[in-house]
Order: C-alpha cells, then structure tokens, then sequence
C-alpha cells in the first residue's frame, strides 16, 4: 500500500501543501511584523502633522481591518478569503503609502532619528513581504504543477487537491501601461 500510495504522488501532495502553508505562514508573518510597525510610525507622524488627521485615521483604519482578518491554512484554498486577504493587504499599503508622501513635507519630521529609523524598518519589511510572496508563490507552483500534471492528477481528484489560488496584482491593467513621464510642466 505504501508504494501504492508514493507511486501516484500522495506523498508528493503531502510535502508540497506542508510547502505551501509553510510559505503562507511566512507572508503572513511578515504582514504582522508590518502592521506591528505602523503604531509607532503613526504615532512619531502624529507629533509633527497633527493637521494630517485623515491620512493618520486610514493608515490606522487600513491596519485594523488588515489584522482583523482571521488568517488560516484554509484560506489559501478558498478563492474568495485569499482574494479579501489581498485586498485589506492592499488597502493598508497604499494607505501607508499616502503616509509617507505626507511625511515629505515635514523636513524636521524626516530628519528625526526615530521615524527614520521607522521608515528604515517599514522598507525592509516590505522587502521581506516581497521575497516572502515570492517564495509562496513559486511553492505554489510547484503544487499547481503537481496537481495538474499526469497521472498525479488522478491522485488530486481522488484526494480532493484542487489547484491554490496565488498572488494576483489587484490593478493588473492599470500597472501594464508604462506612466507618461513629462517634465515640462
């Protein structure tokens, strides 16, 4: 039975999801270390641009509803709950964002050790997201790969192992035209 079961890829199916919920977990961890940043970033911002009340009240609006969102192995299988993760993930970048352009006007803001030093630990960390959804997103495909593949597609339908959705850009189209540069203005 062992051999049964190794020859039509079970084990293969085994190792390779363990991969994906491994890979996930990191992406999950890195969004945690970003939203656990914001607080302090906020409050350093809010000592220089107390008058930037709407962008502060985003960022903090976009981070609550970024950790609000129950995170489990069982949303990398359900479409819906992967697409909503990438969404609220979305909503508190682009909100932060707008943070740091407001930051650009506040000289002695920028030139304060600790909100560089803020700033300095928000980039890396979202460097870290992106080699984190890069390592999912590859292990992900290694998974698709294998599921879809013959025979060991077969073994996919007699388990249940369906295909992982991975990481999508929500403004695909928009990000496809190269931005008209004009320094004439």
């Amino acid at each position: 039975m062992s051999a049964l079961l190794s020859g039509c890829g079970y084990n293969q199916f085994q190792s390779k999801d363990e991969a994906t919920k491994a890979a996930w977990s990191e992406v999950v961890n890195q969004y945690q270390r970003r939203a656990d940043l914001i607080p302090n970033l906020v409050n350093t911002v809010k000592g220089y641009a107390s008058h930037e009340k709407d962008t502060l009240e985003a960022v903090t609006k976009a981070r609550a509803a970024a950790t609000s969102m129950q995170v489990t192995p069982e949303v990398l299988n359900d479409p819906a709950a992967f697409a909503k993760f990438q969404q609220v993930q979305g909503e508190l970048s682009s909100a932060l964002s707008r943070l740091l352009v407001v930051t650009e006007n506040y000289p002695n803001l920028k030139a304060d050790a600790s909100f560089r030093d803020l700033q300095s630990q928000l980039e890396g960390t979202e460097n870290r997201i992106t080699v984190a959804r890069q390592r999912y997103i590859a292990s992900v495909q290694e998974y698709n790969v294998l599921t879809r593949s013959f025979p060991n597609n077969l073994t996919a339908m007699i388990f249940g192992y369906k295909v992982k959705p991975s990481f999508t850009v929500e403004n695909e189209k928009a990000i496809s035209t190269a931005p008209t540069v004009n320094f004439g203005k």
